[in-house]
């Protein structure tokens, strides 16, 4: 992924894809503690190795691009409830925004070689995969 422009342009390189039977956004919880589903990061194997060391029961967040998300979005409804005020983007977990990164904190149910299943992942099936980071509070001595 590129953003178009400018000196401040930057690249994004997509990992992998989320694999999830939730394959439309209304399907979709708003949170990942809401009863989203089990899923699998399908992670390419050119940055396998990134993957080592990450084990069942660790916490991670997985950073994804909503790429179904509207980049032209400034303000929403909160949870798309209209008995709300809008607000601007950036005070919501909105997917519709200027760059439309995602933050899921997950929990790691099994590692089998680039596959990551994982608890509490809200994305839809397809959805790009641009970081994988351990969660703060659950990083010991790494």
């Amino acid at each position: 992924m590129t953003t178009d422009g400018g000196p401040d342009a930057y690249e994004l390189r997509v990992l992998g894809h989320i694999r999830s039977p939730l394959t439309k956004l209304s399907d979709a919880p708003k949170q990942g503690d809401e009863g989203a589903p089990d899923a699998v990061l399908e992670i390419d194997a050119s940055v396998g190795p990134a993957l080592a060391g990450l084990a069942p029961g660790d916490q991670i967040v997985v950073i994804t691009w909503l790429h179904l998300g509207d980049r032209e979005t400034l303000a929403v409804h909160p949870r798309g409830d209209t008995s709300r005020p809008l607000t601007g983007v950036f005070a919501t977990r909105s997917p519709d925004r200027p760059n439309p990164l995602g933050l899921h904190r997950c929990g790691v149910l099994v590692v089998d070689g680039t596959r990551l299943t994982v608890s509490g992942l809200e994305a839809v099936d397809g959805t790009p995969v641009v970081d994988v980071k351990i969660a703060l509070g659950d990083l010991g001595d790494r």
